[in-house]
């Protein structure tokens, strides 16, 4: 019986380097790879960005006089919404908003109503998180509230007396146990002070006529948030080489 010779050791090397891709034909087909990666997302991006203009904004709503909206408040990342001045001594009244499930940790508080409100909102916006700053002019200082804002209620979660041009009430604290005192904790306050401490703020108008204002520009707000987004992501991703 013959029997086929061994392949020799050189021969062995020309098949290795016919059999195998060149670094040029692996780069090709890298970037080929990658471009229909992009092509994918980027169709993907487009569809839901599409999707976005389709759907049902709420009915324009005015916010309960005499408050007014802020100028260019729905193209700011953060800061107030609504402004108002009120009383004698022209105390200038601000209010920002923002979903109260994206502050509070997650169960903290149940939507048991289960209705995701007007216009194709979402459940998360049916409860809202208000920062209200209450400056009185000369004094420096600014009265704020962290509140949830309901469709039938509003309820203080803190008060402090702070610095009125002071960025975060952590930024006061020059370490711990020092910095700024803040007062106690609301809910450990007598029940009397937190029911006058709402009474006041009831009469500036920080109650739940407010809700369908702000629900509906929060719904617009992060309409045109999440629309920019799309649009962003896209361009980076379609960004050509240099």
């Amino acid at each position: 019986m013959l029997r086929r010779a061994a392949p020799t050791a050189a021969a062995v090397c020309r098949r290795a380097l016919t059999t195998s891709p060149s670094p040029s034909s692996a780069a090709a087909t890298a970037a080929a790879s990658s471009s229909a990666v992009n092509s994918i997302l980027l169709r993907s991006l487009k569809e839901h960005y599409l999707e976005l203009g389709k759907m049902t904004a709420p009915d324009k709503i005015n916010p309960p006089k005499p408050y007014t909206i802020v100028k260019g408040a729905l193209d700011q990342p953060s800061g107030p919404v609504l402004r108002r001045e009120y009383g004698d001594a022209g105390e200038e009244i601000s209010i920002s908003v923002a979903r109260l499930a994206n502050i509070m940790p997650p169960g903290a508080y149940s939507d048991s109503d289960g209705d995701g409100g007007v216009g194709g909102m979402s459940e998360s916006i049916s409860q809202l998180f208000l920062h209200v700053d209450i400056y009185k002019p000369g004094t420096g200082k600014s009265l704020q509230f962290l509140c949830g804002l309901y469709p039938d209620a509003v309820g203080i979660h803190s008060v402090c007396l702070r610095p009125k041009n002071a960025e975060s009430w952590e930024g006061e604290m020059a370490s711990k146990g020092g910095g700024v005192y803040r007062g106690r904790i609301f809910q450990e306050l007598d029940e009397k002070v937190r029911d006058a401490f709402h009474l006041y703020i009831e009469a500036r108008g920080i109650n739940e006529k407010l809700f369908p204002f702000l629900q509906a520009w929060l719904y617009v707000k992060d309409h045109r948030n999440l629309a920019r987004w799309f649009k962003s992501v896209g361009a980076f991703i379609n960004k050509p080489k240099p």
